[in-house]
């Protein structure tokens, strides 16, 4: 122990990593629960090979830490935070490949201090699975390319798989696993080896379950996450909203010295590529082959679409190893004081929840909103409850109510999952319901005072309550409208 204890002490970026991880695991138990936290939790009390929004391993990971643990929001939130720790030691595995021992730390350090980090280890996503499958593809795949050991040509393959099971966007492992053999010279020849093909193979055989729920499903899932935003993209609308929008997420999550340090590098190999036609080291180009696809075509989009500010997170990876090639010590500890700064904020807001969120994206309320829904449904009993904000309500409901609660497929309109969640509605005929709707920027605490047509097409009479106000720390700080709603009649 005295060893160890000694080892960090002198190892100052370790003991900056383990500082940063000890703060968000002093944290976890202030934090409340998120409607990501609860859908993908949902995702896991509801076993299926895959599902309609992303693959299912989140779900899959949130369910085998409930069933060990026991269900909680500190156990969903422990879950994110221990797969992201396992992330976080895979990159230095990965980063010791390419950096010298001063370079690997500062890298090291870089990747701890971002708020992005930060993010997945609080907030159930894909991305938390993703990252880590992302990470240990790459060392896989080194291992086999640069080292010639064939076993880890079969591991990257489960490993690029698995990355895909965790979210679609894996699927540039691939991609830049290719473009890096066909612009390598060196490498170049791996185009004639069975192992390269070996791989690719396998990792599509894992993703077997995705393909199957989706055969199975009429596509649907892969309908949902391209056919809107091809046609989208198709319209090519330039919107400054957009691009700037993209840009102050990536300061965000980075902080503004990574960030302007991505760039950098992006626009230094880029021109050295088109202008003087030269290519970087083998091992620098494999860095690079999966970052430029993934962070410079999500962010060629931006002046077009609204990228979200989680897309290009898996090119972080090597991006923060490119980083560390270039990073001084000042500029680190620049991005360091940044870095404490946000988090400090972060912290207070946890803590004390100073500045109120006009959003449903918020931690605060959803058990408060469990438990006067139970009151509401001892005083109107018999009744069942859904919500109609894609997800978020209901999830949140769920997650906190022995009671089922229902999504906005109650009145006919499409509910993501919920869907498929096999529910058969003509058994809720003639009931009576509760709905509830989440008021996300309310001013006042009054009525609605109008009623969702949807909700008379469904229901004989639809009577408007008193709304649900939440408190938090004596101010009100969230509003539900809540509605009566009698004699249930679905549609065929």
């Amino acid at each position: 122990m005295n060893t160890i204890k000694t080892f960090i002490i002198n190892n100052k970026a370790i003991s900056w990593v383990l500082g940063f991880q000890l703060f968000r695991l002093i944290l976890l138990p202030f934090m409340g629960l998120m409607p990501q936290d609860a859908y993908y939790y949902l995702y896991g009390q509801n076993l299926s090979l895959s599902y309609f929004d992303h693959p299912g391993m989140i779900g899959y990971l949130l369910r085998i830490f409930s069933e060990v643990f026991g269900q909680s929001v500190f156990i969903v939130k422990f879950t994110d935070f221990f797969i992201t720790s396992l992330t976080i030691l895979s990159f230095y595995k990965l980063a010791s490949y390419f950096l010298s021992k001063q370079k690997l730390q500062r890298a090291f350090v870089l990747l701890a201090s971002t708020i992005f980090i930060s993010i997945l280890s609080f907030n159930s996503t894909p991305d938390v699975p993703l990252l880590l499958f992302w990470t240990l593809s790459l060392i896989c795949l080194y291992k086999a390319i640069f080292e010639d050991k064939k076993l880890f040509w079969i591991l990257g393959g489960i490993a690029m798989g698995l990355a895909f099971n965790s979210k679609y966007t894996a699927l540039l492992l691939q991609i830049g696993l290719i473009l890096f053999v066909l612009f390598s010279k060196k490498q170049r020849k791996l185009l004639l080896s069975p192992w390269l093909y070996v791989s690719l193979l396998i990792s599509v055989a894992v993703t077997f379950p995705v393909w199957y729920w989706n055969y199975q499903n009429d596509f649907a899932s892969f309908a949902f996450q391209s056919s809107s935003r091809t046609s989208s993209i198709s319209e090519f609308k330039f919107s400054s909203s957009y691009f700037f929008g993209a840009i102050g997420h990536q300061l965000f999550l980075l902080l503004p010295v990574l960030f302007l340090i991505f760039i950098t590098f992006t626009y230094k190999y880029i021109k050295r590529a088109l202008l003087k036609f030269r290519l970087p080291s083998s091992k620098t180009l494999f860095l690079l082959a999966f970052f430029i696809p993934t962070f410079v075509g999500f962010f060629s989009l931006t002046p077009i679409y609204w990228v979200k500010l989680n897309w290009m997170m898996p090119s972080y990876i090597t991006g923060i190893i490119l980083a560390g090639m270039f990073i001084s010590k000042k500029l680190l500890k620049i991005q360091l004081i940044i870095s404490i700064i946000f988090h400090v904020l972060f912290c207070i807001q946890i803590l004390f929840y100073v500045a109120p969120i006009k959003s449903d994206d918020t931690w605060v309320g959803w058990k408060e909103l469990a438990i006067e829904t139970e009151k509401l449904q001892e005083k109107y009993p018999n009744t069942f409850v859904f919500s109609d904000d894609n997800y978020k309500t209901s999830a949140c409901l769920n997650f906190f109510m022995d009671d089922k609660v229902y999504a906005q497929n109650i009145i006919g309109l499409p509910a993501l999952h919920f869907d498929y969640l096999g529910d058969d509605l003509s058994t809720l005929k003639g009931k009576n319901a509760i709905f509830i709707d989440s008021d996300k920027r309310f001013k006042t605490a009054d009525k609605l005072g109008e009623v969702n047509p949807l909700l008379d097409a469904y229901f004989k009479n639809v009577t408007e309550l008193e709304p649900i106000i939440i408190q938090i720390n004596k101010n009100q700080s969230r509003k539900f409208w809540v509605f009566y709603c009698t004699d249930y009649q679905p549609k065929k």
